[in-house]
């Protein structure tokens, strides 16, 4: 709770903020994989949706994962200072006040909100903001400071914005966007998990209890293998309900086994001493490409095969 403190001496002597600094808030980089994975996800739904709604829809997408992102970042901020990878953000570099971020924060979410609500439709919006409520409250608040499984139950932060893409168009839970939501749910684990690894002293330094910190790199690696070949089967689940065709499917079966042929020198190694975390990092390079690359398969499909994806 001591990010409810006073600001720390660097956040005392702010600097004037810059529309960099707002923007680096939006965690910008985070919200690129968020945006696409919404987009396909409105792309692959069946149906048609007005150009300009379907923009609006992505929009309030990148709003919303902006404004999470600012707040994430706004309770973080001690913690943030804490650790090398994120000791230049804007406010452990003493570049903004805290409470700017915090106001352009709920400006970002709330408007989100709204936007989707009366421009497109209420259920995409209330799930927009369970979105942002999930990543800002129950993840950054709850589980990152008290428990390994903070990653295993916070994925679901970032598994939303398919399911709001095709809730855009269609306005209605199907099981395909359900499947597209575990998708992203089991991929995150060995995703973070695997820079985890590679920046644990970070992590132990800011007292994050992150699975290496806590349970050791022995049981980190064996359970990135374990949710990667969980995923495998999660990714082809698409296919087997006759949502997707081969399209799909065959990047699926590629995309996948590729992932897990990478978690295998992971899981396997004992010590990572002297060569830099390379398998780790690689892993963690291939993740980001794999959901990009699963995701475009699935519009692909969608746009070539004309498959309804209704199921």
């Amino acid at each position: 709770m001591t990010v409810l403190a006073m600001p720390t001496a660097a956040a005392s002597t702010t600097l004037p903020s810059e529309w960099r600094d707002y923007f680096a808030l939006t965690k910008p980089r985070v919200m690129s994989l968020v945006v696409f994975t919404g987009l396909c996800g409105l792309l692959a739904a069946p149906g048609h949706i007005n150009p300009v709604l379907g923009f609006t829809a992505v929009l309030c997408i990148a709003l919303g994962a902006g404004g999470a992102g600012a707040l994430n970042q706004w309770w973080e901020a001690d913690l943030d200072a804490r650790m090398k990878r994120t000791a230049k953000r804007p406010l452990p570099g003493g570049r903004m006040e805290r409470t700017n971020a915090r106001d352009f924060g709920i400006a970002l979410s709330v408007a989100s909100v709204l936007i989707m609500g009366l421009a497109v439709n209420w259920l995409a919006a209330i799930i927009l903001a369970i979105s942002i409520l999930y990543y800002a409250v129950v993840y950054t608040i709850w589980l990152k400071p008290r428990t390994p499984q903070n990653i295993v139950i916070g994925g679901g932060a970032g598994a939303f914005p398919p399911l709001i893409g095709w809730v855009a168009v269609t306005g209605h839970i199907t099981w395909m966007p359900v499947l597209l939501f575990a998708i992203i749910f089991m991929w995150t684990p060995p995703h973070f998990w695997a820079l985890a690894l590679f920046v644990q002293s970070d992590y132990a330094k800011a007292g994050i209890p992150m699975l290496p910190v806590v349970a050791g790199q022995a049981a980190t690696r064996r359970q990135i293998l374990a949710y990667a070949i969980v995923l495998f089967a999660v990714s082809l689940a698409p296919w087997w309900i006759g949502g997707v065709g081969a399209i799909y499917g065959v990047a699926a079966v590629a995309l996948s086994a590729l992932f897990v042929a990478l978690c295998i020198p992971v899981a396997l190694r004992r010590s990572a001493e002297g060569d830099r975390m390379k398998p780790e990092k690689r892993l963690f390079g291939y993740s980001v490409l794999y959901l990009f690359a699963l995701f475009a398969a699935l519009v692909a499909d969608r746009l070539i095969l004309g498959q309804g994806l209704a199921a």
